[in-house]
């Protein structure tokens, strides 16, 4: 034991009265702590139900209508609360019946300890308005241990990183860094020393040389308050200066019959730290839009700077495509609005900037890169209906059809769909022609499998050799609504030329399969790629929940 001071010797002979009585306290199981209140207990699972469940059941705990069930104020959850806990414990499949609703779909299990689910489980009673009580480790354990995974090793051990996929001719494949928390973005300054990394509301960086991870912003650093509502970091970009931009959406509840609003802010560091890094974030501006109807508020997202020095941002849809709904706190009379489904440009160089609107017609342009010759190409992703998710070039001043029409479709996606303004023109999709990701010379599609999800892109330039030279990657999530089959786990190279009508068509490929629910990629150094396994499932029947993933790099063999 190393005492800080002298006067810290002074303790050595109570410490030897002191430890054999802890010892003896700690072998019969008499606990010195005090047991954590229902209060504690919330603040602890609401976080790890930001990190866990979001994804499938919203932020509200409203689900996804048809896919996943409602946990707030849920039969389901507050009439049995044993089977509530089995189902985090174990994970479910099969058809259920939840407030009056039928749900057919997959839930894997919470990879968590006993007291974190007992965290979380308390969180669900108190928060979404399920009854209240208080849920202890020890009862937890007893579930389990009549579960699939009787223990929560068993339950790890079941839940290891798949292996590698083999690398194409002439890369290799290996692993930069096993994540120990959700990361949804990545980006670096290009030089391949380092990865700054984005999940939840925390930055960190990746030290590419010692592998080591390090906080760099937090929360506390952005003036968040939980209190509000939720939160979280979209997407962020470092410019010329090495200034890191941060944007966040927070979801501000209703007081009284105030709307509920969707709070964009902003952020630009002001300072670096001894190491270089981007430190200190200020506020630069923020804006607002009304909260969408259902599950589908896609936020703000990808940013990036483009080869004229200005800030490119994606806005995603509010909506599934352009519904109404009911509840008058939710801006229920209309869908979507000036400042959603599209891409914005601002100045970096305005303390104010005005929000210009670059192009239209996007659902959720979740990702954004431009090639060597200034060509734009966006991701995006689809509605409900079993419309092909698309890839654009992106050109100033178009429309890219949402919510008019999906893809190619010339039907409508939904018996609400509106009809499109007179003289409107869309642009098209590039055409998929195989034979990856849903495509073929004789049936093209625009352009990928519906419901695969495609995140990341980037573009490949002299680094690269071959037939990689001048082409696309992008990373395909996977679907997340049950189907007949799994689409997407993958990195895919896109090649894409001219048509005779004046489109794009491509040819794609499969690079890397499967992989783990990868959402985002970044070059960063010479002939490098890094790509962001998001978890550790590579298709939706491994049981294994929704564990952090790992950084990947694929790289030129030199």
């Amino acid at each position: 034991m190393i005492f800080p001071s002298p006067r810290a010797n002074l303790l050595v002979p109570a410490l030897r009265t002191f430890l054999p009585a802890l010892a003896l306290l700690i072998t019969t199981g008499v606990s010195l702590a005090a047991p954590a209140t229902a209060d504690e207990q919330v603040t602890r699972g609401r976080a790890l139900y930001f990190q866990h469940c979001i994804i499938c059941h919203q932020a509200a705990g409203q689900g996804v209508p048809g896919s996943y069930p409602p946990l707030a104020e849920s039969d389901f959850v507050r009439t049995n609360t044993d089977r509530a806990i089995r189902t985090i414990v174990e994970g479910l499949s099969g058809p259920i019946v939840v407030n009056g609703k039928s749900y057919n779909n997959v839930m894997p299990p919470v990879v968590l300890d006993d007291a974190k689910v007992a965290d979380l489980m308390t969180f669900l009673l108190h928060a979404f308005k399920n009854g209240g009580g208080q849920i202890t480790a020890e009862k937890v354990k007893a579930i389990r241990a009549k579960s699939r995974f009787a223990t929560y090793e068993a339950l790890v051990a079941a839940s290891n990183y798949p292996p590698l996929p083999a690398a194409p001719e002439g890369f290799t494949l290996r692993e930069t860094v096993r994540l120990t928390a959700p990361v949804a973005r990545i980006t670096s300054d290009g030089r391949g020393k380092t990865l700054y990394l984005a999940g939840g509301a925390t930055v960190s960086k990746l030290d590419l040389v010692t592998k080591k991870v390090t906080p760099l912003i937090l929360p506390d650093d952005l003036g968040l308050d939980i209190k509000r509502g939720d939160f979280g970091i979209g997407g962020f970009a470092l410019d010329a200066q090495k200034r890191l931009y941060l944007v966040v959406s927070q979801r501000v509840a209703p007081e009284g019959k105030f709307i509920v609003t969707n709070e964009i802010t902003f952020y630009r560091t002001s300072a670096t730290n001894k190491e270089g890094d981007p430190i200190e974030p200020r506020v630069w501006f923020r804006t607002s839009y009304p909260w969408g109807i259902g599950p589908y508020n896609h936020g703000v997202g990808h940013l990036a700077f483009g080869p004229d020095g200005f800030l490119y941002v994606s806005s995603g849809s509010r909506t599934d495509g352009n519904e109404t709904g009911t509840d008058p706190v939710h801006f229920a009379t209309t869908g979507e609005t000036p400042l959603t489904a599209c891409l914005w440009r601002l100045d970096p160089k305005s303390d104010a900037p005005e929000i210009k609107v670059f192009s239209a017609g996007h659902r959720n342009a979740y990702s954004f890169c431009w090639t060597d010759r200034g060509e734009m190409f966006a991701t995006d992703n689809g509605p409900d209906a079993d419309a092909p998710e698309e890839l654009n070039r992106v050109v100033p001043g178009k429309h890219y059809g949402f919510p008019y029409r999906f893809a190619d479709w010339s039907k409508k996606a939904y018996p609400y769909t509106p009809d499109a303004p007179a003289g409107l023109d869309f642009a098209l999709p590039v055409a998929n022609r195989g034979p990856a990701a849903g495509g073929s010379s004789a049936m093209p599609m625009a352009t990928f499998d519906p419901h695969s999800s495609p995140a990341g892109i980037v573009h490949l330039g002299s680094d690269f050799p071959g037939a990689f030279r001048d082409s696309l990657l992008v990373v395909r999530f996977g679907n997340l609504l049950q189907q007949k089959k799994d689409v997407g786990f993958d990195l895919l190279r896109v090649r894409t030329e001219p048509t005779a009508d004046g489109g794009l068509a491509a040819e794609v490929t499969t690079v890397l399969a499967p992989l783990g629910r990868p959402l985002d990629v970044h070059v960063s150094g010479k002939g490098r790629v890094f790509i962001l396994e998001y978890t550790r499932s590579t298709d939706n029947s491994r049981n294994s929940g929704w564990l952090p993933g790992r950084i990947l790099e694929l790289a030129v063999k030199k």
